[in-house]
């Protein structure tokens, strides 16, 4: 239900009682710095006076100062500390232009000063929403002010919490206000403020503000629920005081002591219930709830069997949120019981520590910079680390389509947190290398890394990192660069695209000369361990789009070609006949399974399959390509990219022939390749030769080798399963740098 806010205390002209005001903050936290605290309230009361006539008011009939003690008495319900009220009550001064930020410095130090200048970075979000978008994420002029309210909240969480503090304000504030603010605020706040509330834990104010939004998005659906709940409000009342009664006294009779109470549903919760499961308001559980507080965890489960004892479970109504906490760290027992009278009855069951968190999250257990208080949960470093997830991913991607869902669902755990050497959280994608992890720390780090630790211990480049490893990188002195092997990714080094970006980045800062020179090393490098080295180049660079041999090898030697595609490419000219992405020879089925590009099966038009279609030679595109298609006269349809300067013309003089089409699913087939392995004799060679093939899941269906004293080296012939030509690349890669080898390469039969 919506929240009811206190009066505050008024003298006789009108005016704030701030003695009055100052005790009653005490009462919310006896910690406040009563003097500290009154002196920013005079502070911000003497700006408001001196204001001028006319000046712009954020809303009808209101006051900054007012408005400032209402956002520090929110906060201070939260515990935060002295610096986070004193911001709170000056930041509506300064957001109006009452005070300029410098003369905060001055006078309150340069802690308060950061703070507010953090809130005004994130108030720039509300200034830009279109009150009819659906989310205020579709526009792209946001994504600066997007980058710069996560970069504030990754700083100092205490930002975030004050802004949540003055949004909730904000939207009690607007319920005298005309139709079109109301929306505009309470999509802002549905959209941004409450999924934050929810991440940082905080339930109470989450609650609220999912609330009042609710009321100002949808307010036939609030009023229907809202009248359905106080119909039945008193005999509800009456029912709970007997359920809380007849419970005291069996948890008093095994003596534990706990806390008894109603549980208010929240009209929106109840709409949301009702909508994901299409129930009516009569089928839903939880309208009737009661919460239990009790000492400790084992108390928990005790009060659960007591319960379950009481009154018949109903099934699959049953959460342990201890066992097995939410993201946002929310821990109790959740239950659903026939309770007396044969109506449907939810019991919350947790610990006043659980109860805390789940109304204060990171507040209960505030830490920040510069103090000596100590976190006593992982719980606000989870918070954080997945506000840097939302930040890195954003960087990344350059790309805001998908933020709101990001903030709104549940993220996946597909996230590692590793630490650096000083105890600082780095949050990575899963599979990351200690690579990405030093471009993730920062950028001269990933250029000069030549080495990396972790947990003491040398590790390669590639390695995987899992959560909870500490990582060390080891850098050279001597000015470094990045390697262009880092690049490939048949080696494995980097799986971020803000690692890879980096890179190429440098690389396009390198001379021509250097670039042309290495890509040339490079493509003949990969060329010759796949046995293609007899490519034509100048019919090569015809499928680049490049005007010569020498632009193609300065592009890949830059990173602006990819190494991968230009193999592609010269397969299918060394081998024409071949499909496009496999290998050669005959694959081990029947040749009428084979799918070949270009036939009917792999291209879906409008979703249909095995239709005519055909391969445009001016583009001609490769599966992965955005294609679309273009319906000739008796060929069927032909397929080009979406960027083919061709269809682009067509499309403009026959917009009625160009259709949708894509690429269809190709069946998964492995094709024979004959490898070659040489190296110097040791003892294990064959069983560690076999055991990488395990690990690659690679089918072996032939081995030869052969062992030359004279100069201490073996041969390995081997004929493989492999499913197409980047498989085999990172292959024999991987075979390249066991110990002891000297080249493993592809060896196509004569």
């Amino acid at each position: 239900m919506v929240q009811v806010r206190a009066q505050q205390p008024i003298n006789t002209d009108g005016s704030v009682n701030l003695d009055a005001w100052l005790e009653h903050m005490a009462t919310l936290d006896p910690a406040v710095d009563r003097e500290g605290l009154r002196a920013a309230c005079e502070f911000a009361r003497e700006a408001e006076l001196q204001a001028k006539e006319g000046q712009h008011r954020w809303a009808e009939n209101a006051s900054s100062f007012r408005t400032g003690l209402e956002i520090a008495e929110i906060l201070a319900d939260l515990k935060l500390d002295q610096d986070s009220l004193v911001a709170a009550v000056i930041y509506r001064a300064v957001r109006e232009g009452q005070v300029p930020l410098e003369k905060v410095s001055e006078r309150f130090g340069p802690v308060v000063a950061k703070l507010i200048e953090g809130v005004l970075r994130m108030a720039a979000i509300s200034a830009s929403v279109n009150p009819r978008d659906t989310t205020v994420f579709n526009s792209q002029v946001q994504v600066e002010n997007l980058r710069k309210m996560l970069v504030a909240m990754v700083d100092d969480v205490r930002v975030a919490l004050i802004k949540l503090a003055e949004r909730t304000c904000a939207i009690r504030a607007v319920k005298n206000a005309d139709e079109e603010k109301r929306h505009r605020v309470a999509r802002e706040v549905f959209d941004i403020y409450a999924p934050l509330a929810h991440r940082l834990g905080i339930g109470h104010i989450k609650w609220e503000l999912e609330d009042l939004s609710f009321r100002y998005l949808e307010p036939e659906q609030y009023k229907q629920i809202a009248s359905l709940l106080h119909e039945r409000r008193l005999d509800r009342e009456q029912y709970i005081a007997r359920v809380m009664d007849q419970l005291r006294e069996r948890l008093n009779a095994t003596g534990i002591k706990a806390d008894i109470s109603g549980r208010v549903k929240h009209i929106y919760s109840i709409w949301r219930k009702m909508q994901k499961k299409g129930l009516q308001f009569s089928q839903i559980y939880d309208v009737r709830a009661v919460r239990v507080l009790v000492p400790e965890i084992h108390d928990c489960y005790t009060a659960l069997g007591i319960v379950h004892t009481l009154w018949r479970h109903i099934p699959k109504e049953f959460d342990d949120y201890i066992a097995n906490p939410k993201e946002n760290g929310y821990r109790s027992l959740h239950t659903a019981v026939i309770g007396p009278e044969g109506k449907v009855l939810e019991v919350q069951i947790r610990t006043h520590a659980m109860h805390e968190e789940a109304e204060l999250g990171v507040c209960a257990h505030w830490r920040y910079k510069g103090t000596d208080v100590k976190a006593t949960s992982s719980h606000y470093e989870e918070k954080i680390s997945w506000l840097r997830q939302v930040l890195e991913w954003h960087e990344e991607l350059g790309d805001i389509g998908g933020l709101a869902e990001q903030l709104r669902v549940d993220f996946e755990p597909d996230r590692v947190y590793v630490f650096t050497p000083d105890g600082h959280a780095v949050d990575l994608p899963k599979g990351a290398t200690p690579l990405d992890f030093a471009y993730r720390v920062h950028t001269e780090i990933g250029h000069n890394c030549r080495g990396a630790k972790v947990n003491g211990r040398i590790v390669p480049l590639n390695y995987s990192l899992q959560t909870g490893e500490q990582v060390e990188i080891i850098t050279t002195k001597q000015g470094g660069a990045p390697s262009r092997d880092w690049l490939n990714p048949n080696l494995g080094y980097i799986t971020t695209s803000r690692a890879r970006a980096k890179i190429i980045h440098w690389f396009k800062q390198q001379a021509r000369e250097q670039n042309v020179i290495a890509g040339k090393t490079l493509l003949e490098r990969e060329l010759a361990r796949l046995d293609l080295a007899s490519v034509d180049y100048d019919k090569l660079v015809e499928r680049t789009n490049l005007k010569s041999v020498e632009d193609m090898f300065a592009a890949l030697g830059a990173g602006d070609l990819r190494l991968a595609h230009l193999v592609n490419q010269a397969q299918q000219l060394v081998e024409p006949e071949r499909d496009y992405d496999q290998l050669e020879l005959i694959p081990r089925r029947a040749p009428s399974q084979v799918v070949r590009p270009g036939g009917r099966g792999d291209i879906q038009i409008q979703g249909v399959g095995n239709l005519l279609t055909q391969m445009a030679g001016c583009c001609q595109p490769l599966p992965g390509d955005p294609i679309v298609g273009y319906i000739t006269q008796g060929r069927g349809v032909s397929i080009h990219r979406q960027d083919c300067p061709s269809v682009l013309q067509l499309e403009g003089r026959e917009p009625e022939r160009i259709i949708q089409v894509s690429w269809g699913p190709v069946p998964v087939k492995t094709y024979p390749a004959e490898i070659v392995i040489r190296a110097y004799d040791r003892s294990g060679l064959l069983r560690d030769v076999s055991q990488l093939l395990l690990n690659e899941k690679i089918n072996v269906l032939a081995v030869n080798t052969l062992s030359n004293k004279e100069d201490n080296t073996a041969l390995m012939s081997l004929t493989i399963e492999i499913p197409g030509l980047d498989a085999l690349g990172r292959l024999l890669a991987r075979l390249s740098r066991l110990p002891n080898v000297i080249e493993a390469k592809r060896q196509r039969a004569s």
